[in-house]
């Protein structure tokens, strides 16, 4: 288990996914960093200087004076009003990382919040007291206002979490724990609301995912390349060094460890003999697999880049106003904008589904008798006409793709003016982040499917030819299900190979 400290320093998107347990900066050093900026606001109220959010409405009601009397009720009123999200709830896994994200870009002490604040973010944290967030109701500026509503009402003692497995009232867990309630001081509530943590978190957990999915193509790519006897010279160091993109040069690099030792792949050389010496042998081997490296290429830089963005956003000040503790002034601006989650999440999702697309190009080439070089009709391991093998299962496959590609329009140009038109440029980020999200669902099922294929494949064409990563593929697939010999339902084999893709 390993445990992450939070503090002001940047923490990387590897660190984030990998903690299981997170701990808040205890040294007074850190304390009077994060107590400088709330001391700072607390100064400036007592002054009676207009400070948007603490004592002004909100959004377009800022031009109404709230009394200091009344700030209080102010923050109440924030998070209480807000409470209307709607659609699926998010996972307690994604849930569990908004609480994370907020806990990180508060620790920057540029909020006003205190260091109070903090630790009530932290025993959160360390119970697993989680709160139960409704996917919808966020338009991605000013931040995630309505879903993380759910995170600020937990704090206070309302609303629903996840504890133990289960849901229940925030006041019946607290009660059980011996917690109080906690009370915002004026912005704390504004600073727990007003930022991009929602969408940062789905969108650093379905990335994790598709991750591991990716893996999981180039697998099967590797797979298919031994199965059908291609040529691997496409795959070869001098292609990609002719240009040089680091997602293309790295796919290939993967691809040709992935081949080591396969005794059925070609080189050039030998597609040439087949060519001069057989009838119908394409000097080329189909765009599908000769383009594998570019295609896939440009999915892993969208990847790279898309952890970049997310990283730095998840590090980012995203809420307002500012408070910089050097000048002691208060900067109102828009870093609550998820413009950078909604252009990764758009990117990623163009990515994914040209991989779902690739994909199902491939399955059909791998099950068709005339392309699949000796494999026969639908992968059938019976002579019988009343089996059909793979055959529906490739119907399923090419279903899911539909369902991955239609997916893939860009959210952020769906901008919405709301809020009496003050908010009438928005990013659409956390619905962005929600459709790659529900992607990666549809992505698993279909490589599930491929690789039951490839097993499948490999039964017919021999287990003592292939390589050491093939007979791997193989063998973790042979543990979830057996060779189809005749034909009979697949549907939880599909689930239970998914289960193990989804780990690679």
């Amino acid at each position: 288990m390993k445990k992450l400290l939070i503090d002001h320093q940047e923490i990387s998107f590897e660190d984030i996914t990998k903690a299981q347990e997170f701990t808040l900066e205890k040294s007074n050093e850190f304390r009077k960093h994060i107590n400088l900026s709330r001391q700072i606001l607390d100064e400036k109220i007592a002054a009676n200087e207009p400070i948007y959010g603490v004592n002004t409405g909100y959004g377009a009601s800022g031009i109404h004076p709230i009394s200091l009397e009344d700030a209080q009720k102010l923050q109440q009123s924030l998070y209480r009003f807000h409470g209307c999200g709607v659609g699926s709830l998010l996972s307690q896994e994604v849930a569990r990382m908004v609480v994370v994200c907020r806990t990180i870009s508060l620790s920057k002490g540029k909020s006003g919040v205190s260091y109070a604040l903090l630790e009530r973010l932290e025993l959160l944290l360390q119970k697993n007291i989680i709160p139960v967030i409704p996917s919808q109701g966020s338009v991605g500026a000013s931040g995630d206002l309505t879903p993380l509503s759910y995170v600020a009402a937990v704090i206070a003692g309302e609303r629903e979490v996840y504890f133990e497995g289960e849901i229940h009232p925030t006041n019946e867990i607290y009660a059980r724990l011996q917690i109080p309630p906690y009370t915002f001081k004026p912005k704390e509530a504004l600073s727990i609301m007003n930022g991009t943590s929602v969408m940062s978190a789905i969108a650093l957990c379905a990335v994790v995912k598709f991750e591991n999915l990716f893996n999981g193509m180039l697998g099967f790519v590797g797979a298919l390349y031994e199965l059908m006897g291609c040529d691997t010279t496409p795959l070869e160091p001098f292609v990609h060094e002719s240009k040089p993109f680091y997602g293309q040069k790295e796919v290939a690099k993967r691809l040709l460890v992935l081949l080591h030792d396969s005794k059925l792949t070609r080189c050039a050389d030998q597609r040439a003999i087949e060519f001069a010496t057989q009838e119908s042998i394409n000097i080329q081997d189909s765009y599908s697999i000769r383009c594998v490296p570019q295609i896939l290429g440009v999915v892993l830089d969208t990847l790279r880049q898309a952890k970049e963005w997310i990283q730095i956003e998840i590090n980012s000040v995203n809420d307002n106003p500012l408070i910089d503790t050097q000048t002691k002034r208060l900067y109102t601006s828009g870093n609550f904008y998820g413009g950078y989650i909604a252009a990764a999440m758009d990117n990623l999702k163009v990515g994914a589904a040209n991989m779902a697309d690739l994909l199902d190009k491939e399955f059909a080439l791998l099950v068709d008798a005339k392309y699949n070089r000796g494999l026969g009709e639908n992968l059938k391991l019976s002579d019988k006409t009343y089996h059909h093998g793979f055959k529906a299962m490739q119907i399923t496959l090419s279903a899911l793709s539909a369902e991955v590609l239609k997916g893939s329009q860009a959210a952020s140009i769906f901008s919405r003016s709301t809020e009496s038109n003050n908010q009438d440029k928005v990013s659409m980020g956390t619905t962005a982040a929600m459709d790659f999200y529900k992607m990666q669902e549809d992505l698993a099922n279909m490589l599930s499917i491929a690789h039951l294929g490839a097993a499948q494949a490999l039964d017919i064409k021999g287990l003592h030819l292939a390589s050491p990563s093939l007979l791997q593929l193989y063998t973790k697939v042979r543990e979830v299900s057996p060779p189809l010999l005749e034909d009979r339902r697949l549907d939880k084999d599909i689930v239970a190979l998914k289960k193990i893709l989804e780990q690679l």
